[in-house]
């Protein structure tokens, strides 16, 4: 599995022990990176899937993958995480932050420990990746930091929760971040989905409804448009929101 679009690079995937940050470290070790699947679950809990079933999986299929534990709320987990995976590549040059929890209560019905969490998260998480990451990424000639986000940020009219607001701050921070970094070649955007996923945890927090099919995306396509983000450098896409069908329409891979 070395040929492909990222072959030869090193990509962290923060959350990637199910759903969709499971889908995006398959897609990127499919495209030749060598990945490290960092999250919290080491064993299998209330939902399925762990760093070591998605590092099996990704072997299994001929890639290389390192299951490294990380909790993103914790600064030291963060260090330790980046820095195992930098040890066990030599580099690092792609950066998906997807650890997220999801509170959709209005405000009337949001404890602050809710409010809180999911800012600490979904926001602080991403920041404390980011900033771990930075500095070996830096080191090489180009590089690709990716946040995943929500089409819920924009939907207003649909009244307020923790878990858009937090991602509305996700995505003012890489805005923002991709200014910054223009200088050092590196490219930085923010991946929603354009419809619903069905992850594993979508279902427990949505308490299992089904949907209609013409509403629902496989986490396999925001995979496949992570590895085009995740290919670009400081000259091709950056500074984005981008929605992952929109962007395999544009690329051809619709």
């Amino acid at each position: 599995m070395a040929e492909g679009a990222l072959a030869g690079r090193a990509a962290f995937v923060a959350g990637a022990s199910r759903g969709i940050g499971a889908a995006i470290a398959r897609a990127l070790a499919g495209a030749g990176a060598s990945v490290a699947v960092a999250a919290r679950s080491e064993s299998e809990g209330r939902l399925p899937g762990t760093i070591h079933s998605v590092a099996k999986e990704i072997e299994a299929a001929g890639g290389t993958a390192l299951p490294v534990r990380c909790d993103v709320t914790d600064e030291g987990s963060v260090d330790t995480a980046v820095s195992a995976a930098v040890d066990a590549f030599g580099r690092l040059d792609v950066v998906v932050c997807n650890a997220g929890v999801m509170w959709l209560a209005p405000t009337l019905e949001t404890p602050l420990k809710y409010w809180e969490l999911c800012l600490r998260v979904n926001l602080t998480g991403v920041f404390l990746v980011t900033k771990a990451a930075l500095p070996h990424v830096l080191e090489g000639d180009l590089g690709s930091l990716v946040a995943i986000t929500t089409t819920g940020v924009g939907m207003v009219d649909r009244g307020s929760n923790a878990y858009w607001v937090s991602k509305a701050g996700v995505e003012r921070y890489y805005l923002g971040l991709a200014h910054e970094l223009a200088p050092h070649n590196v490219a930085v955007n923010c991946l929603a989905p354009r419809k619903v996923v069905a992850t594993e945890g979508w279902a427990a927090a949505s308490g299992g409804r089904e949907l209609p099919e013409d509403v629902l995306e496989p986490a396999e396509r925001i995979g496949e448009a992570a590895v085009i983000l995740a290919s670009q450098d400081a000259s091709g896409i950056t500074g984005t929101v981008q929605y992952s069908l929109d962007l395999l329409d544009r690329s051809g891979a619709g």
